[in-house]
């Protein structure tokens, strides 16, 4: 297992528009269908890397916490199931409910949707204010599998409150670190 960093997302981009199958209820849905009222925490997943199993248990309990406070939450998958069927979309389906997902987790069959983003890694995260302008890109915290940092999603948490209270995005933004995005 490689480990891969986040690329570069500027903050003040503009969220990329996308349209993808929520593999959860088998509907196409839109980022305007999925955005939050008060902001958008775009993730990028997959189902079998540590990196993304290390953290399942926090991003349910983000999701939870910060839907209540007008925040939206979506999970896609890029990676290439002919060389990695453990994430085609009927395990995606099986793989949200087994973990309770309480968002969307959408199939990005043409990998367009990563590109658009640059995602480079699973766990990939993005936050976006109410305008799906960005103000974070980064990891969700300081815990990776061994170094026996919990997970408590410090990094996301802090950019959400700040987001919610209308202060500037966080100056430090850490890089994620995960399995590379499997391309084609």
């Amino acid at each position: 297992m490689a480990l891969t960093s986040s690329n570069p997302f500027l903050t003040g981009t503009l969220a990329p528009k996308f349209q993808l199958i929520d593999t959860i209820s088998g509907n196409k849905l839109t980022l305007s269908e999925i955005k939050g009222k008060n902001g958008t925490v775009i993730m990028f997943i997959c189902n079998h890397c540590p990196f993304v199993i290390h953290v399942n248990n926090e991003l349910v309990h983000l999701a939870n916490e910060y839907t209540k406070q007008g925040i939206g939450f979506v999970a896609i998958s890029s990676n290439n199931v002919e060389d990695y069927p453990q994430d085609a979309p009927e395990y995606m389906k099986t793989h949200a409910a087994k973990n309770n997902y309480p968002f969307p987790y959408l199939y990005d069959k043409s990998q367009n949707v990563a590109q658009l983003y640059d995602a480079a890694c699973t766990p990939d995260f993005y936050v976006f204010d109410s305008n799906l302008v960005s103000v974070y890109h980064g990891q969700l915290d300081d815990s990776r599998p061994g170094n026996n940092i919990p997970v408590d999603g410090s990094s996301i948490r802090q950019s959400l409150n700040r987001l919610l209270n209308g202060q500037s995005p966080l100056s430090d933004q850490k890089h994620s670190i995960g399995c590379g995005i499997k391309w084609k």
